[in-house]
């Protein structure tokens, strides 16, 4: 199955240790189930249980419907598995496949914020899973099957489909044909065909090649222009060899018998079939402007360098997120699902799968948001040959793709619940995306594709290693591993870790070619400052944060990453004695806080103990600038005990002070204060003063001191399940960022990539 976890190993490679202490670190799994009430008081404990609950318990008996108002039922899908055919690697069983459900549950709470459990069924007898199933509608909003084998799972859906009043959806056939339809869509507005005249053949005839054209041909497509074929060739009629009664269902009547000569000629070739299916011959033998889909994984049919080389007039999507036009299930399912349940609807039809396929079609060709242009190195794709699909951190499909299914549920008389305001709806899912996971997946896009040299100073770690790997493994560009070399290998071969892999690179302060180079730039800088020349050579020999920012700002690497040894303000003094700030900017830490869906960027929590009013001012205007860098439109407020004058108090004013510098500046962005943490939050608060500048709660805090940040943001992460990610250095005229102490590979590759980006 193309999903984004399964897809994308080619370019997100990882090692089998890697995957294997990713599942197990924590809590084991990836999943976990968090209450949406209150539970702290005996109050709270007898409405959610008893008596309370009885309440709820005779409303649904009453009218089954309000389960949608009281449960969680109408956000909850089950993601269900019998494991017959896990991703590519056949039938392991119920057990092996709950990883692979565990990951399909998070993309759906991910992408579109549906809860979902997973439930591995352990029965290859089709009536015993169908029982299994049938009788679970109570619990759920949906049912989404996943990895059972053909023939099986046409069975399966289609009985369940008849037996259950909610959706039942197997995403290895219809998610595939959705997302490669809607490509398909655009690929025949550029080339100039029509849907009924178009000949299409498909290459391979299992879950997702049957639901491929059974799709096209309900949006239109001529049956008579399709031809089907398996590993025994075409599918004709009257064929009686290896057949069975949905491929028999699209037999075509036609003279070709091989793969090779159906496609003579051919418009359109769907590959869900198996790496190096399609031929040069095969491919110089299609029409003019041929459309080539070669989505077999985790390797194509034929790579797009390889049709480059026959022809140069082909437009080409595979499976692949190293290639442009990736047929990515994770464009469909969570959205399909998320617009089903929002209208509680009682199937997902073929009306609403077309849906989703012009919706998606659609959205590739609007002008693309940006924060999509960001992974694209600010270069705005367009609608053409290579951007006929959307990219799967595109923040507008959670709007588009849910209301478009919704709209069609409601046409077509399966919804329960009818949305009236689509605008509204559309809004409402906006609001439940996960900014900073779309945030971060577009900044570590955009440095794939310009990789950078980044040094990670303390590289004798085991977690600075492994983050190393994940970073070289990712494609990010190459990491520089600093430190004396026997100690890094043996640290590698004592954590299992194979440095012998392109992407890695050791180097050691001791015996580098750099080094007296190094201590020159050090003490020209120092020497003024009470520094022997000796002293820079002991710095630049024996302390791996001085060589490493040496080596950044003499150009010799594009940044680098440090901090799991020594305290933060340590590494941030190694780190100021090599580089300077930027001219005309101050270096300062930005946290950012993802909580329960909203993001904050909280400044300054690394550098100014009790800040000026001058400070504060240039806080604030680096604070925004890193926002809009990765893509927020900053509305600051710089916070207070007090708001708008009242208490008074000599801070308050120092925060007074830095908005009218602020006015005199004139910046560019939205900002306002002193104001009391709640007023900078909450909009009906914040409304109790309708001079207030902002025009909504504000997505940037500036706190009045260090000790104010510092604490605040520990105490959401701690106490209130937040996300920080930072401190995120800025203002320092080189890429530098530093973790926490003991920070975990995964935040060392998050600051890692960071770095990359240009963070500062």
């Amino acid at each position: 199955m193309p999903d984004i976890d399964k897809k994308d190993r080619p370019v997100t490679s990882v090692t089998d240790q890697e995957a294997l202490d990713f599942h197990a670190m924590g809590r084991p799994g990836k999943l976990e189930i968090n209450p949406t009430k209150p539970m702290a008081t005996q109050r709270d404990l007898s409405l959610a249980y008893s008596p309370g609950v009885a309440v709820p318990v005779k409303a649904i008996a009453a009218d089954p419907q309000t389960a949608y108002d009281y449960t969680a039922r109408g956000n909850m899908v089950a993601v269900i598995s019998n494991g017959t055919a896990i991703l590519g690697l056949g039938n392991l069983g119920a057990l092996a496949s709950k990883p692979v459900m565990e990951g399909k549950s998070v993309l759906f709470k991910r992408f579109a914020d549906v809860d979902s459990i997973d439930l591995e069924i352990d029965t290859e007898n089709v009536d015993e899973f169908i029982n299994c199933v049938r009788f679970l509608g109570p619990s759920f909003g949906g049912i989404n099957l996943e990895d059972i084998k053909a023939p099986d799972c046409f069975v399966i859906e289609s009985r369940l489909r008849e037996l259950m009043d909610i959706p039942v959806f197997h995403d290895d056939q219809h998610g595939t044909a959705i997302i490669a339809a809607a490509g398909l869509i655009n690929a025949l507005e550029l080339t100039g065909r029509d849907l009924k005249t178009t000949k299409l053949v498909c290459n391979g005839a299992g879950a997702a090649a049957i639901a491929c054209v059974e799709l096209i041909k309900a949006m239109g497509f001529a049956p008579e222009n399709i031809i089907l074929c398996d590993t025994k060739g075409v599918i004709y009629q009257g064929r009686t060899e290896g057949m069975n009664q949905w491929k028999s269902a699209h037999a075509a009547k036609t003279d070709a018998r091989t793969l090779e000569e159906a496609m003579n000629g051919a418009d359109v070739i769907f590959g869900l079939s198996q790496k190096g299916a399609f031929s040069a011959d095969m491919i110089r033998s299609m029409a003019d402007r041929p459309i080539i889909f070669a989505m077999a994984n985790p390797d194509p049919e034929i790579t797009p360098e390889e049709v480059a080389r026959i022809r140069d007039d082909a437009i080409m999507a595979t499976g692949r997120s190293d290639y442009p036009n990736q047929v990515n299930n994770v464009l469909g399912f969570p959205y399909i699902f998320r617009g089903a349940l929002d209208v509680r609807a009682s199937t997902i039809n073929d009306a609403m799968k077309i849906a989703a396929v012009k919706a998606l079609a659609n959205l590739a060709r609007e002008d693309v948001p940006d924060d999509v242009v960001a992974a694209y190195q600010g270069n705005r794709p367009r609608f053409g040959a290579q951007y006929i699909i959307p990219v799967p951190f595109d923040p507008r499909l959670i709007s588009a793709i849910p209301v478009a299914v919704a709209e069609a549920a409601i046409e077509s008389g399966v919804a329960r619940k009818v949305i009236t305001d689509m605008a509204s709806y559309a809004r409402e899912l906006s609001a439940r995306r996960d900014p900073i996971a779309s945030t971060l997946a577009s900044l570590y896009e955009r440095v794939r594709r310009r990789p950078k040299r980044i040094v990670f100073a303390e590289a004798e770690e085991e977690q600075v290693l492994r983050a190393a790997l994940s970073y070289a493994n990712q494609q990010l560009g190459t990491a520089i591993l600093l430190g004396r070399e026997d100690l890094i290998r043996a640290t590698a071969e004592r954590a299992g870790i194979d440095l012998n892999r392109p992407g890695l690179e050791i180097v050691n302060a001791r015996i580098s070619t750099r080094v007296e180079a190094y201590i020159d730039y050090l003490y020209a800088r120092l020497q003024r400052h009470g520094y022997l020349h000796r002293d820079a050579q002991r710095l630049i020999h024996n302390d791996r944060n001085h060589f490493a920012a040496t080596m950044v700002a003499l150009g010799d690497a594009d940044g680098m990453v440090t901090g799991i040894t020594r305290n933060y303000s340590t590494a941030l003094e190694d780190v100021r004695r090599c580089i300077d700030a930027k001219p005309g900017h101050r270096v300062i830490g930005v946290s950012l806080a993802l909580c329960r869906g909203r993001t904050v960027f909280v400044a300054d929590t690394a550098v100014h103990d009790m800040p000026t009013a001058e400070e504060l001012a240039d806080i604030a205007e680096e604070a925004a600038g890193l926002a809009r860098r990765m893509g927020y439109q900053p509305r600051v407020a710089l916070l207070a005990y007090s708001t708008f004058g009242h208490p008074s108090g000599e801070r308050s004013e120092r925060v007074r002070e830095a908005v009218k510098i602020l006015d005199r500046r004139r910046v560019d962005f939205e900002y306002d204060g002193e104001m009391a943490a709640d007023v900078a939050l909450n909009r009906k608060v914040m409304e109790q003063y309708p001079f207030c500048r902002l025009s909504g709660p504000a997505n940037v805090l500036v706190m009045p001191a260090f000790h104010s940040a510092s604490i605040s943001t520990k105490m959401l992460q701690e106490l209130g399940g937040s996300t920080v990610i930072g401190p995120i250095l800025v203002g320092f005229d080189k890429p530098v960022q530093i973790t926490s102490m003991g920070a975990k590979d995964s935040d060392i590759v998050n600051m890692a990539a960071i770095a990359a980006y240009g963070g500062s």
